[in-house]
């Protein structure tokens, strides 16, 4: 038997290829209604443009009926419908493949590069919290969340910079933000020499206000760069000062020194060159134009600045029914966590704020609250954010409360399968390799393992996926479909939970169908762990 891990990519490739030459033509049902009759469709249209009156050929049918081959789904059945070519999957079959083998189903599909390294700079993280507008948030928890999901597809990351502000790293904390903090600011003594070289026939004489260097043209590197490349066609002079050089010489500091835990080979190594590095600066877009002079200025006082250096913008965030006209950071987590502490005591009557069995689970519930909201829509695009309670009801599907609340459901039942175990009522768990996986027949259940389970490991792969050779100086990041993903999945479990009774009383006869539905929701559990832990977010065992 193969024991290779199936894969959504890997089957539909080979169902395109087994159709000869030319475009793809097979999608991927998500929908109910279609998954009650067929797994993957090749379009009547699309195959209209393949065959003669769209008349796939016997010898084709039958290829696609004997389907074999690494990481490919076995088939049950190919026929001709109206809608075109459908083709189902044999369900037990991938039902025990994929169920006896959960944890590979949490790893990405595709590994990094070797040597693969990434470094992350986030310039807002350069103020004090109090300063820190939602805007720049945003950017703040897409590195963060980047961060996560490339290490997560073994990438060396970087981040930069190094916080030192005290205050700034408790906010970081409480967000459940993994990044490095620092003692001290990086010399800059090298890098003030050669632009002291640069900038002094840049003014006229006359005296410059402390911290000022003088001023450098750019206009020359910026064509040199191509109007291709994305730079602001108003780009022409920049203010050198000390902060921007102390900025660089972090920058260059980081490039040229990895942490000895950081890749084997790599650490403290500069030899390895800068051109193997990309470096990503995440900035909002009101700091996109000061970002792109850091960007130039880097090239133009710096031998071996890194070749590959891209932006990823984060669009403006509008904010309704805010308390007042500029809400900061902070502001916005005591509004979420107030909010958090007010539904809880409804639900569960008495005030649970100053509860210190509480406390943990009120700050996971607002920072799931603040991550879904503020990365649930991709980066780029403009983000809207509605302050009023409903975000933050577990009974609102989109939001992070409903999936934490999913999560401890989850965790409630495997607790009460363990004390009814202990108790006597229910036997041990079974061997995997004993259940009988055709008794999950339930239309739910197919809906969780072919539309959320067998996909994870191909969506934490486009999580971490950064097109690095794409002309132009902007990249773009899939930073919103682990939230996503982890909303739907919430929503496929929440209705089959409902509808579905998974520990029955305790009668021999029922137990194999109990059994291989908990293992199904076992691999739910291991998916959705994972997707959290790429948000830096703990499952919690109740709410």
């Amino acid at each position: 038997m193969a024991t290779r891990r199936l894969g959504v990519g890997e089957t539909l490739g080979a169902l395109n290829a087994a159709l000869g030459p030319g475009s793809p033509v097979w999608i991927k049902e998500t929908r109910t209604r279609h998954l009650r009759s067929r797994d993957f469709l090749a379009p009547h249209r699309a195959l209209q443009a393949r065959f003669d009156d769209g008349q796939v050929p016997e010898h084709l049918l039958h290829a696609l009926a004997c389907l074999q081959g690494p990481g490919v789904a076995p088939v049950l059945r190919c026929a001709p419908t109206p809608a075109g070519l459908s083709l189902q999957l044999q369900r037990p079959a991938v039902f025990e493949r994929v169920l006896s083998a959960v944890a590979a189903y949490a790893t990405p599909a595709l590994p990094a590069l070797p040597g693969q390294r990434v470094l992350l700079h986030c310039p807002a993280l350069r103020s004090s919290p109090c300063a820190l507008r939602l805007s720049q948030l945003r950017t703040v928890l897409v590195a963060d969340h980047l961060a996560r999901a490339l290490r997560a597809h073994g990438v060396c990351v970087r981040l930069v910079p190094a916080v030192q502000d005290p205050h700034m790293l408790t906010f970081l904390q409480q967000l459940r933000v993994d990044w490095p903090a620092a003692s001290e600011r990086a010399s800059s003594h090298s890098l003030r020499s050669h632009a002291l070289e640069e900038v002094t026939s840049a003014h006229d004489g006359r005296t410059l206000s402390p911290g000022i260097l003088g001023r450098l043209c750019l206009k020359e590197l910026v064509e040199e760069q191509g109007r291709t490349a994305g730079y602001d066609s108003n780009l022409d002079n920049c203010l050198v000062t000390e902060d921007l050089l102390s900025v660089l010489a972090e920058l260059q500091e980081a490039l040229w020194h990895w942490p000895e835990d950081s890749h084997p080979g790599l650490a403290g190594s500069p030899d390895t060159g800068t051109d193997s590095c990309l470096v990503v600066h995440v900035v909002s877009c009101e700091e996109e134009f000061q970002q792109q002079k850091l960007d130039l200025l880097w090239r133009k006082l710096v031998d071996k600045a890194p070749l590959r250096q891209k932006h990823l913008i984060c669009g403006p965030v509008k904010v309704a029914g805010a308390p007042g006209p500029l809400m900061t950071a902070p502001e916005y987590y005591k509004f979420r966590h107030a909010q958090v502490c007010k539904a809880s005591a409804l639900k569960h009557g008495g005030d649970l704020a100053h509860d210190p069995a509480w406390t943990e689970i009120f700050g996971v519930l607002s920072v799931a609250t603040i991550k879904f909201e503020m990365l649930s829509t991709a980066p780029q695009s403009q983000l809207f954010l509605a302050l009023a309670d409903k975000n933050i009801s577990t009974k609102g599907t989109k939001s992070g409360t409903f999936v934490m609340y999913n999560c401890a459901r989850l965790a409630t039942l495997f607790e009460s399968y363990k004390c009814s175990m202990e108790q006597g009522l229910y036997p041990t768990f079974p061997p995997v390799s004993s259940l009988d996986f055709s008794l999950l027949h339930d239309e739910g259940e197919w809906l969780l393992l072919f539309n959320n389970i067998l996909p994870f490991p191909d969506l934490l792969s486009q999580t971490a996926m950064l097109d690095c050779t794409a002309p132009g100086l902007h990249i773009t990041a899939r930073t919103e479909m682990i939230c996503k993903f982890l909303v739907q999945l919430s929503m496929d479990f929440s209705s089959y939970y409902n509808r579905v009774h998974i520990l029955g009383e305790p009668r021999p006869h029922r137990f194999g169908q109990m059994f291989v539905r908990l293992q199904l929701l076992r691999a739910v559990r291991e998916v959705l762990h994972t997707g959290l832990a790429m948000l830096g977010l703990p499952p919690l065992s109740h709410i």
